[in-house]
């Protein structure tokens, strides 16, 4: 078994004009001040210039040497904003053109090309950082059909998934010759946003060794599934973890699709760490029973609480939720050396 590691923050919620989230190292030494030891890094133009990093490791060195001097590591590369534009079903353009730099707007080829691009230099960047895995979405082609009315026609989702395995296989083997899993967030409106779909996903991929998970079980509470039961299927492809909590309130007006209401008023809604529903106890128990050996990262996205109580709050929550492993059982005391003969003789075998 592992220590997971922690705790550390996704910086991307918190990134603005204002200092000091205006800059990366006014946010490292916030981050650091609140006692976090690592930064989850939003590939915002704000923070990293992302193809700089991938051809300079000087540059790299630089952004290492700032974040280090904060007394802080970098967790992962997030490019969940240039994951989603990988693939965008044109039912979305409109709504996700503002992901991209403004001169590839209402331009889809070529902004396909950019985020995987982006996501090629994600993976170069990653090494001459020296990180081991990279947060992101995988994109949808196939979102507006999740709910099967119209029903779908007949090699509709297999279609789907090939198109999508087609766009994310380079970038796969960038990654692979990088030495980098790719975790992608399982999240609604992505179309890997569930276990079934990952493994649909898989399949058309042929099982490659670096398409992994960010396990993130607030988007399973939102969904009603099992995030502990998840844990013990996927384990071996859990490679990341948002620790998020959320917390769903069925009423007699709606439910998991939430009645188009404001994130205050759906049922399922995020909360702060300690606020919902969700048993961490559990989680890092069974991730540690599992070795998992990355971080613990907050994401805050709460509804209700103020940004920086919530982060401020998460540093003694993951800290309280980190378990140190056992190195013995607790029966050693009383074990008996290995002996062949004596084992048959409780057996009742003869020698």
């Amino acid at each position: 078994m592992n220590k997971i590691k922690g705790p550390a923050i996704f910086l991307a919620q918190f990134v603005s004009d204002e200092a000091p989230f205006n800059n990366l190292p006014t946010l490292c030494q916030w981050a650091a001040g609140l006692g976090y030891k690592g930064i989850q890094l939003p590939t915002d133009p704000r923070l990293i210039d992302l193809e700089k990093a991938a051809q300079s490791q000087a540059y790299c060195d630089e952004i290492t040497a700032i974040v280090a001097g904060a007394g802080l590591q970098i967790t992962e590369l997030s490019t969940h904003l240039q994951g989603q534009l990988v693939a965008v079903h044109p039912a979305y353009d409109l709504m996700f053109d503002g992901f991209a730099p403004e001169h590839l707007r209402n331009n889809p080829v070529a902004r396909t090309e950019w985020a995987t691009e982006q996501l090629i230099c994600a993976a170069k960047a990653s090494v001459r950082l020296g990180l081991k895995a990279h947060a992101t979405f995988s994109g949808a082609l196939l979102w507006h059909t999740f709910y099967p009315w119209p029903q779908r026609p007949l090699g509709l989702v297999e279609l789907g998934f090939e198109e999508l395995a087609k766009r994310w296989l380079p970038i796969l083997d960038a990654f692979e010759l990088a030495g980098v899993d790719v975790c992608y967030e399982l999240h609604p409106g992505e179309d890997l946003h569930d276990g079934a779909s990952f493994e649909r996903f898989l399949d058309a991929v042929n099982n490659h060794p670096r398409a992994n998970i960010l396990y993130d079980p607030s988007h399973f509470v939102l969904q009603q599934l099992d995030y502990l039961a998840f844990i013990d299927i996927y384990h071996d492809r859990i490679k990341a973890f948002h620790v998020k909590d959320a917390e769903f309130n069925p009423s007699g007006r709606s439910g998991v699709y939430g009645g188009y209401q404001s994130w205050q008023e759906r049922p399922g809604r995020f909360r702060s760490l300690g606020d919902g529903q969700i048993d961490f106890k559990s989680i890092f128990s069974k991730l540690t029973q599992y070795g998992f050996q990355g971080w613990a990262v907050l994401e805050w996205e709460c509804c209700i609480k103020h940004p920086e109580d919530g982060a401020k709050e998460g540093v003694a929550f993951i800290n309280q939720h980190i378990i140190n492993p056992t190195t013995k059982a607790f029966d050693d005391f009383s074990a008996t050396s290995h002996d062949d003969s004596f084992n048959k003789s409780i057996l009742g075998l003869s020698d």
